[in-house]
């Protein structure tokens, strides 16, 4: 899924790095704890980088994760944790009690896309599956799961090591098919809120394709929007093409629909409402002379509120009933809508937790390091997580992944820098994993600080 997109940073946002240093050795000068986990981080930093690999060049598809989640469970365990395994899938979920104290949740997807990789590293992902299609494709981490899954081991290992400085009980979930947007559902319909405390606190991290490594990106409210994916069959009569009149032509009826849904966001949405509709895929007809009987369409919708998405998908079936009446269609010719269950709601930062975590970032890596985020219309499942009877706070961050020499190089030629779910995709992975250990490491002290 789509992390946030950010304004083009000023030139002098490419030494974030240096002053990410900087904050850390203020911090270490000042706060022996912080100066325990840069010394932790450092220590354990080429085993991680070496774990990151691992994961990279084995990806596996949602729902498929087989050996990432038997491998992400023997680290939480050799971190001090308790592993229950098969949760949801292939979900993991790791508990350290550590006297009273709240309770935190940290996530952590699994998952691995469709892609082919072309960043030509010398661990690069050769790696071919089998989809639930019965395709052979190859896989790919190129939504960064590897460099979440890395971090949340970082992170376990720092507060295994740390508990004195702590109290609380901690859990750390390894997520499947976040890029399903069925993972963090699967979980919690397997009863993670029952057989488990229910948290506190959720928190997580995203990479981000668009920010400087050694940089986290914040903010607060909506952070991922509602994704709706809508099946539409456009029913009509077919015929010969030399004879329209004698037709009910589902080709026209579709473009007209087509049309008309571009009206749902432009004058029935309010304006200060963000939304998207998108006719993703359009099909109908064999052949030049063919009027076929019907036409497939496929859209994904976006919103942030209830209120809106609930108005979207009422007017996508109000618009194809009426475009279908108006061309004189039978009853049982009407086109057939399907609002998928594969829905996704949005991801919503509590303002008082962002603000908590947000401070404590800035305590420990210096404010230069923090990036002011916009929203982004792209999907995480992550948000499910506080969509429950339970109402928990939820807040996720985005880590820089992007070297500024590679952010220098892409600026200069004026091409875009390679996105997630890009084939092309390569965190610069030393810097991003420290400063991903560190901020969440930093985040869970905070919120778990006796």
């Amino acid at each position: 899924m789509l992390p946030a997109d950010i304004p083009t940073m000023k030139a002098k946002s490419i030494h974030c790095i240096a002053v990410l240093g900087l904050g850390l050795a203020l911090g270490q000068a000042a706060d022996p704890v912080r100066e325990r986990v840069a010394k932790g981080v450092a220590t354990e930093l080429p085993l991680l980088v070496s774990l990151y690999k691992h994961f990279h060049a084995n990806p596996e598809l949602s729902f498929m994760e087989v050996e990432t989640a038997k491998r992400l469970a023997a680290e939480l365990r050799a971190a001090g944790l308790t592993v229950t395994t098969g949760i949801g899938g292939h979900g993991i979920v790791g508990i350290l009690k550590n006297g009273p104290g709240p309770t935190l949740l940290i996530r952590a997807d699994m998952d691995g896309l469709p892609v082919q990789e072309e960043t030509g590293l010398p661990y690069a992902s050769k790696k071919q599956m089998v989809d639930e299609q019965g395709n052979t494709v190859y896989t790919m981490h190129a939504c960064g799961h590897d460099v979440h899954i890395t971090s949340f081991v970082g992170t376990a290992r720092m507060l295994g090591q740390l508990r004195h400085q702590w109290s609380g009980t901690l859990v750390m979930i390894g997520q499947p098919a976040e890029e399903r947007g069925a993972g963090a559902r699967a979980m919690l319909a397997d009863g993670l809120y029952e057989r488990w405390p229910v948290p506190d606190y959720c928190i997580g991290l995203h990479v981000a394709s668009d920010q400087p490594a050694g940089t986290i990106g914040h903010n607060s409210g909506y952070v991922y929007a509602n994704v709706d994916s809508v099946d539409i069959t456009v029913r009509g009569q077919g015929g010969h093409g030399s004879q329209p009149q004698a037709s009910k032509d589902p080709i026209v009826l579709a473009a007209q629909i087509v049309v008309a849904l571009q009206t749902i966001v432009s004058r029935e949405v309010h304006p200060r409402e963000p939304a998207v509709v998108t006719v993703g895929s359009i099909h109908g007809g064999t052949k030049h002379n063919i009027i076929p009987n019907e036409v497939k369409m496929q859209l994904t919708i976006r919103s942030y509120t209830d209120a809106v998405r609930n108005q979207i998908l009422a007017s996508i079936k109000r618009i194809c009933l009426g475009t279908a009446q108006a061309a004189g269609l039978a009853k049982e010719q009407m086109p057939i809508v399907t609002v998928k269950d594969e829905f996704t709601p949005s991801a919503y930062n509590d303002p008082v937790l962002a603000k908590r975590v947000t401070d404590t970032f800035a305590a420990w890596l210096g404010k230069g390091a923090l990036i002011k985020r916009q929203p982004t219309m792209g999907g995480e499942d992550f948000g499910m997580y506080g969509r429950t009877k339970h109402k928990v706070p939820t807040f996720m961050f985005a880590l820089g992944t992007v070297s500024t020499d590679l952010i220098r190089r892409f600026r200069a030629t004026g091409k875009p820098l390679p996105m997630v779910h890009s084939s092309t995709y390569a965190p610069d992975i030393e810097p991003t994993l420290r400063t991903g250990v560190t901020a969440t490491t930093a985040a869970a002290l905070e919120l778990l600080k006796k």
